[in-house]
């Protein structure tokens, strides 16, 4: 019993130092608490602060995109999300209910709202066991006039919950250079606009701001208290950035190209206007292409939608690229107009090269006449006399090979193809080596203006709206690949492919403004088997042109990959009208008055019988006159008009020979001229319809005598153009059959037009 009780009084003394302990420990630190004010080093007022303390985001604005004008182009706007509380847990104390109660109402009105029919609806307001529902793609991106709206009718229960989104209000307009900007979540959770395309993207630590925040003090229940001080972080708004795109001229562009891509279903298509004399890109599109605000076109399986195709795809420009051989060729001094080579087949080795009307030619032309008609033979004799390695510096001296640096990502550089003879020649009319569209434009622009290349831009300037300081983009000057002087005399050879008798390019007239350019039609390499493509319309069809051509304001670039034609339609024509409408409808908009046709000078035509064909031919081209020879002697024995007569500049003199008459290449001509013909010969023709000669019974070269039965086929001149190009699309075939070309890599049929 003595020991039970001695063993209670030891448990009973452990457990009062045990207590004592803890008391003492608890009073120790107490008072250090009291006395310090401190706990782990950290000051306890400040803790208490802190649950007291509330802070609120403010939210910054992300840049906006504007056109050189200050047209907004994309920018910051608020959307909604739709949600209803149907749960009546938290409305039980309060005097007007904030959950819904009349759901079939409820599901009803919001039916005439959103894309969701009332059953659906219905379904999602009467779910158990849930606090609150959302309804799905419909009852998200809601704008603000549909959230007034559905407010409008005051339903219980019904709210919303406000995001931040970017608006594009002009829909597809220039959507690959533009891009988009969307809701993404970061890592904390918080979700921001983030750029994922074009401008958007490359730009996006620009556009973005930077939030700011406010703090203030709150009692236990979260009220703010009185006289309470506020702590305020100004947000900062994103920078502004404004375009040198003109959204008068973008929107020409986008219209004409939607309608001309759902006629032709091309593959793609590219389209630039730029000023020559900034380097300012006005308008740049593409097909396909999508709307930006509501991704109607995008999608991961056409991957060209998500490339910038004027700036990222490197193509072979066919003969556009004779722009810059022939800018080449007279800065080089190696160019005469009025002299003469023989078109048809030029050979590289055992390589043929020929025209591309089946290697036929047009006999001995003019190098002017071989501009007119595109003759890749005259472009080929040009580099034989200007050398290849010159032409090379001219070609590195035009940015040809290299990016040039515009101010946009994933740029291509292309790649100049000239190791081989026969790759040296191709690329002078545009095979083989590959190039951008910012390149050619680049290059366009010292032929368009002073001979000074300026580099293409799209940024116009930065505006940083909280202090309001801009950053400008000025004309860059990249090189001067030619003289001012070559310029000019490029640019006067240019006017003749669309104004002169035999040019490729009469698609692209536009009364009263004169027009220099130059048409392109490029084969296309077949990736899986590195041959080009066969099939007439498998080339990729292009027309660069400036305008006016005396002192060019605009350039434009289009081209089309395989587009649809069918019947008679030819790519050119497709083209064209792309080209034609925008082009003038930009220079009306930018007051550029049509110009007064020129009065053309009165030639007098002196008397050339018994001159030699060559001294004739040679005095009338020099008259700025156009000889047409009858005959295979070596003299010339008449003549029509006679002498004393006077002519237009241009128009033609026919002159018979002491030889055999010959035939003639009539195409294209007037009946006037053909009648010239018909009365120095003596032989009568006979003409099928009215306007200009596209067909000839008896082909040219043929001799002729009394017997002959000559019959030329007639077109109005609206129609002309179109049918020659149409004409030539039917010889490829036989091109491809005499020409082993398109088995050397990089190399095709060579039909360039």
């Amino acid at each position: 019993m003595k020991r039970r009780r001695g063993n209670m009084r030891r448990g009973a003394l452990v457990l009062f130092v045990f207590f004592a302990t803890l008391f003492l420990i608890l009073t120790c630190r107490f008072l250090y608490l009291q006395i310090t004010g401190e706990a782990n080093g950290e000051p306890l007022a400040a803790e208490a602060a802190k649950q007291h303390m509330k802070t609120e985001k403010i939210e910054a604005k992300r840049g906006s995109i504007l056109d050189q004008k200050g047209e907004v182009i994309a920018e910051d706007t608020s959307t909604y999300t739709l949600f209803a509380v149907v749960s009546d847990k938290f409305s039980k104390t309060s005097k007007e209910p904030n959950y819904v109660v009349d759901k079939d109402k409820t599901a009803e009105v919001l039916a005439k709202y959103i894309s969701m029919p009332k059953a659906e609806i219905l379904d999602r307001l009467n779910k158990k066991e849930v606090y609150q529902v959302e309804f799905g793609k419909a009852g998200k991106n809601l704008s603000v006039e549909l959230k007034n709206k559905i407010e409008k009718e005051k339903l219980p229960g019904i709210n919303f919950t406000r995001q931040a989104s970017r608006f594009y209000p002009n829909g597809t307009f220039a959507s690959q250079l533009i891009g988009f900007a969307q809701q993404t979540e970061g890592g904390s959770g918080e979700s921001s606009l983030t750029g994922k395309m074009g401008l958007e993207k490359s730009y996006n630590s620009i556009l973005t701001g930077k939030d700011g925040e406010v703090n203030y003090s709150t009692d236990k229940l979260g009220y703010i208290l009185p006289n309470a001080k506020k702590n305020v972080t100004e947000a900062k708004d994103g920078n502004d950035i404004t375009l040198t795109l003109d959204k008068k001229i973008q929107t020409f562009l986008e219209d004409t190209m939607t309608t001309v891509n759902a006629k032709y279903k091309p593959k793609n298509m590219m389209a630039v206007v730029m000023n020559p004399k900034t380097g300012e890109i006005l308008a740049m599109s593409q097909r396909p292409s999508f709307n930006p605000t509501t991704r109607a076109g995008l999608s991961s399986e056409n991957a060209g939608v998500w490339q910038d195709l004027p700036v990222e795809y490197a193509y072979e420009p066919g003969s556009v690229m004779k722009i810059f051989s022939l800018a080449s060729a007279i800065d080089a001094g190696v160019y005469n107009p009025n002299g003469y080579y023989q078109s048809g087949i030029y050979r590289v080795g055992d390589i043929p090269i020929h025209d591309h009307n089946g290697g036929a030619g047009w006999g001995t032309i003019t190098y002017r006449e071989g501009v007119e008609r595109s003759s890749n033979v005259a472009f080929a004799t040009l580099l034989d006399k200007m050398g290849t390695d010159t032409f090379e510096k001219y070609l590195t001296k035009f940015g040809f090979g290299q990016k040039t640096g515009i101010q946009l990502p994933n740029e291509a550089s292309g790649k100049i193809l000239y190791h081989y003879p026969v790759e040296k020649v191709t690329t002078v009319f545009g095979q083989g080596t590959t190039v951008s569209m910012m390149q050619m434009l680049q290059g366009a622009s010292a032929i368009a203006s002073d001979g000074k290349m300026k580099l293409p831009y799209v940024v116009s300037k930065i505006t940083n709206p909280n202090t309001n300081k801009e950053v400008k983009t000025e004309t860059k000057i990249t090189g001067s690949p030619i003289s001012a002087e070559t310029a000019k005399k490029t640019r006067d050879e240019l006017k003749e492919v669309v104004s002169g008798e035999h040019g490729t390019g009469k698609l692209y007239a536009i009364p009263g403004y004169s027009v220099a350019g130059k048409t392109g039609t490029s084969q296309i390499a077949d990736p899986k088997t590195g041959k080009y493509m066969k099939g007439s319309n498998n080339y990729i069809f292009s027309f660069m042109g400036m305008a006016p051509a005396d002192d060019p304001e605009l350039i434009m670039y289009v081209t089309m990959q395989q587009p649809q034609l069918e019947g008679s339609e030819t790519g050119g024509a497709a083209v064209s009208e792309v080209f034609n409408p925008v082009m003038k409808n930009s220079l009306q908009y930018m007051n550029i008055k049509p110009a007064e046709e020129e009065k053309m000078a009165k030639v007098a035509v002196p008397n050339y019988s018994g001159k030699s064909v060559q001294a004739a031919k040679k005095a009338i081209s020099e008259s700025k006159l156009k000889p047409v020879v009858v005959g295979n002697g070596k003299k010339v024995v008449q003549q029509i008009p006679q002498q004393a007569n006077k002519l237009m500049e241009g128009e033609r003199v026919i002159i018979m020979t002491d030889g055999d008459m010959t035939m003639p290449d009539m195409t294209n001509w007037s009946r006037d001229d053909a009648q010239k013909v018909s009365e120095i010969t003596g032989i009568s023709f006979d003409f099928k319809g009215t306007g200009y000669v596209t067909n000839q019974s008896v082909s040219a070269g043929t001799i002729l005598n009394e017997d002959s039965n000559v019959v030329l086929t007639m077109k109005k001149p609206n129609e002309i153009s179109a049918f020659n190009q149409n004409r030539d699309q039917t010889n490829q075939d036989k091109i491809r059959q005499d020409t082993n070309i398109e088995e050397n890599a990089g190399v095709g049929d060579l039909l360039t037009q």
